[in-house]
């Protein structure tokens, strides 16, 4: 039997702001930050997890995940990593802390990186890389994970268990070919909304010729700059498919026109159209704008937010997102949910460690929930990954099937020193021209 003896955070930020990495209609200057969790046991094991911020998120997110890590201190590790159900709601619904969501926003997304780092533990003990891991899990352990709260009117254990055991059939000819073949990719990393029209240009070529499946463009600061922006990345790719992103920038109306005025360059998907939370919203932005899709997720707080989405028939495509939810065990709900809805899963991975994270979701969907690629992709963006332990690798255009084991989150030790806000050499270099630090030198 061995304990949890310590829980410690690290705020690593990078300076992404710096060449506009990352930045879209909404978030205009992004530092990419990972607020990194590691939990230490008396028997020398780790667990490596972390939230992904845009900067200055970190100061509130690493207190947060110091005030729910008292709630493990000292606990019996077996009985945590092999009831990680029961250890999810240990902290998800702690009667004082869950009064701050419930279930969503701060406290959500540190309870997220703890209970990633409990399916850390767990993953590296049994030697297998977390989608692996899931894949070969029974059944009845898979459903044994989720929390059911609030979701029973869309989908009971029954039903989520009926899901994993149709998909049994195949699921070992499944795992071969993720680990020969690995998944099919998309890219964000040609259409930041700061890039230069020749830089756009220049990274649209090159994503069609490595072989992706689709590029994203970030879209909604001027309708004549999308029409340009979209007329040239058209020009680049050719019949590649586009999808766009307004990242919740327009009201509904607003919405439906604007993507309507894009609509002569076929956008495979508009994604995050308007608000989050605005599921009626979403609804009648997919009506005013078929037949291109609707895809929406990487904000969605939990569980029950996608529920209502898919019952309201709201979106085409589901987006999860790694460290937005309450951790591995909820996005397996919601990967259930988008089977049982018949809604594809397409993961939202741009920022830091977020393709290192996303990739075992939609390795597992294929294994053992869906068991179908068609109309799924994994976002990929090519920014920061020399900083983990296994960085993604592209090949061909797919994701490569991860092989270390544990859930991707482990961050090479020398990018955390270097990188630690504020006093990291890094930092001391940028000598405040960033976003982030821009903030700390007028005060």
């Amino acid at each position: 039997m061995s304990r949890i003896v310590s829980i410690t955070t690290e705020d690593v930020r990078f300076p992404t702001s710096l060449e506009l990495d990352g930045s879209d209609a909404v978030n205009v200057d992004p530092d990419y930050s990972a607020a990194y969790v590691t939990i230490r046991t008396d028997a020398g094991e780790e667990g490596h997890g972390f939230v992904f911020t845009c900067g200055r998120g970190n100061d509130v997110i690493t207190h947060a995940i110091d005030t729910y890590a008292q709630l493990l201190i000292g606990r019996n590790v077996e009985e945590l990593i092999f009831d990680l159900g029961s250890a999810s709601k240990r902290l998800i619904h702690d009667s004082q802390l869950r009064w701050l969501g419930p279930e969503k926003g701060v406290s959500q997304m540190a309870c997220g990186a703890l209970i990633n780092a409990l399916w850390d533990i767990r993953a590296r003990r049994e030697g297998k890389p977390l989608w692996l891991l899931l894949s070969t899990m029974a059944p009845e352990e898979i459903v044994d994970v989720v929390d059911f709260t609030h979701i029973r009117n869309a989908l009971d254990p029954a039903q989520a268990l009926d899901i994993l055991e149709r998909a049994s059939a195949g699921k070992d000819d499944r795992i071969a070919a993720l680990q020969s073949g690995g998944y099919p990719a998309y890219t964000t990393s040609p259409g930041w909304l700061g890039y230069s029209d020749e830089k756009l240009v220049r990274l649209s070529k090159e994503a069609a010729a490595d072989g992706f499946s689709m590029i994203k463009l970030k879209v909604g600061g001027s309708v004549e700059d999308d029409l340009r922006r979209l007329g040239l990345a058209r020009e680049a790719v050719g019949d590649l498919p586009i999808a766009i992103d307004a990242n919740q920038r327009w009201e509904v109306a607003e919405a439906i026109e604007w993507v309507n005025r894009l609509a002569q360059f076929e956008p495979y998907w508009i994604e995050e159209p308007t608000s989050t939370d605005d599921i009626l919203g979403h609804a009648d932005i997919r009506k005013g704008v078929s037949p291109t899709r609707v895809a929406t997720g990487e904000a969605v707080a939990n569980r029950i937010v996608f529920k209502q989405l898919l019952q309201a028939q709201a979106i085409d495509v589901l987006q999860l997102d790694s460290t937005r939810v309450g951790g591995v065990n909820e996005n397996i709900a919601t990967m259930l949910l988008a089977a049982r809805f018949g809604v594809p899963v397409c993961p939202h991975a741009g920022g830091v460690g977020l393709c290192e994270l996303v990739q075992h979701f939609s390795f597992f969907d294929y294994a053992a929930i869906s068991g179908s690629q068609e109309g799924r992709m994994i976002e990929y963006v090519d920014h920061l990954h020399e900083h983990f332990a296994e960085p993604v690798r592209i090949v061909g255009g797919r994701y490569a099937a991860p092989t270390r084991p544990g859930i991707g989150a482990e961050m090479l030790p020398d990018s955390r020193e270097r990188w630690t806000f504020p006093t990291g050499a890094g930092w001391r270099e940028v000598n405040g021209r960033t976003a982030t630090t821009a903030t700390e030198v007028a005060s």
